[in-house]
Order: structure tokens, then C-alpha cells, then sequence
């Protein structure tokens, strides 16, 4: 097993405290984190990540306890294991659509594969944007450019935190086949957290998440 989760909870002065249930990812599973606004679904990617140290419970990679781990050692973890797709961007303005995909590799302390880098490009259908800046091209052609950045150092977990609430019916469904596409050519684990019912028909292990936003002293 990749990654598990046992009896987590995150405790904050003045909101909710959190409380999920636990959780098993190996790679080539996909797993769907379904709950409305309030119950904690980029918290737990957050704990999940090694990014949130939970108040309780434990995360476990590859049977290692995670946050018994120096920060530095679960950043290198999370650049080398994980590819993250935010439900906002993050792409840098200033750099090109194959500045802004190359940047994980920089982040990971990595040299890029520069035929893995031109071939997602290219199967992503961005060969002739590659050299643009992000506000020129469309949100889909961002979304695909967030989706290649992701995967380009072929993660054993594709985390995505709501990458279809804001997209219509049929750009939903794109943006669920690249991720797809891309998890199964990787062999990665994909756990995408949502409020969007639309997608669940795609997945049999869905995780039930409960609205948690009651404020507490």
C-alpha cells in the first residue's frame, strides 16, 4: 500500500475540527472524495500530502510514518511521489505554457525529461502554445497545461482538488478522460476531491465526506 490514513483529525481554535475517515491508495486506484464546501476535502489532501500535520491520527507512505520524517525529506517524498492539479492553477504569468509544465521538475530538485516534457505537450494537444504565456490561452488549454505539470515526473499519486466544479457538462468530462489518460499511462493513483456529483458515475470507491463548518470555540 502507498499511502493510508488512520484515524485523522485536524483541530483549529476558532473553526470545525475535522474529522475523516480512513483511507488506503495504492497505485492504479482511483478514489473520489465527495463532499459539499465545509467538510474538509483539501485539508485531508493537505494532511494526505504531508503538507497539514494532522492533530491526530497518522499518514503512512509505504509503511513509513510520514510526519515522522524531517520537512525537507517529506518535500523531496512529495516532489518525486506526488502530482498535484489545483482547483486554482497556479500557473506563473511570467512563464511560458513549457516553462510553467518544466516547473515540477524544478520544484522536485529534478532535471526534466525533456522528451517526456515534449511528448506531453504534444498529446495534450499544445505543441503550438507551448511558447505562450497563460493569459493567452483559453482555460481549457490552462487546465490541460496544469494536468502535463502534474504528471510529468510520472507521480505515483495524481491529487486533484476540485478540477471540474467550474467547467460546463462537457468540459468536465475532458478534463476527467485527461486525468484518467494520464493516471493509467503513469500507472499512478488518482484521488480527486469534489461537490461535483457529475463525475461519480466514474468511480467505485467513492469516500463520503460530511458537511463539518459548525465554528467551535
Amino acid at each position: 500500500m502507498f499511502l493510508k490514513s488512520t484515524n485523522i483529525g485536524v483541530h483549529r481554535k476558532g473553526s470545525a475540527s475535522l474529522s475523516f475517515p480512513d483511507l488506503s491508495v495504492d497505485t492504479g486506484d482511483s478514489v473520489l472524495l465527495l463532499g459539499p464546501s465545509g467538510s474538509g476535502k483539501t485539508t485531508l489532501l493537505s494532511a494526505l500530502a504531508g503538507l497539514l500535520k494532522p492533530s491526530e491520527g497518522s499518514v503512512q507512505i509505504e509503511g513509513n510514518d510520514f510526519y515522522a520524517l524531517s520537512s525537507a525529506k517529506r518535500d523531496q517524498i512529495r516532489g518525486q511521489n506526488f502530482g498535484f492539479v489545483f482547483q486554482t492553477l497556479h500557473l506563473l504569468p511570467s512563464l511560458t505554457l513549457r516553462q510553467n509544465i518544466a516547473l515540477a521538475a524544478d520544484m522536485a530538485k529534478a532535471s526534466p525529461d525533456e522528451g517526456r516534457l515534449d511528448k506531453l505537450i504534444k498529446d495534450l494537444g499544445l505543441t503550438d502554445k507551448a511558447h505562450r504565456k497563460p493569459d493567452a490561452l483559453s482555460q481549457g488549454e490552462q487546465q490541460r497545461a496544469a494536468i502535463a505539470r502534474a504528471v510529468l515526473l510520472r507521480p505515483k499519486v495524481i491529487m486533484a482538488d476540485e478540477p471540474t466544479s467550474a467547467l460546463d457538462d462537457e468540459n468536465a468530462q475532458k478534463v476527467m478522460d485527461l486525468l484518467e489518460a494520464q493516471a493509467k499511462d503513469t500507472g499512478a493513483a488518482l484521488l480527486i476531491a469534489t461537490h461535483d456529483n457529475r463525475i461519480t458515475n466514474r468511480f467505485k470507491n467513492i469516500i463520503t465526506l460530511t458537511d463539518q463548518t459548525k465554528e467551535v470555540a
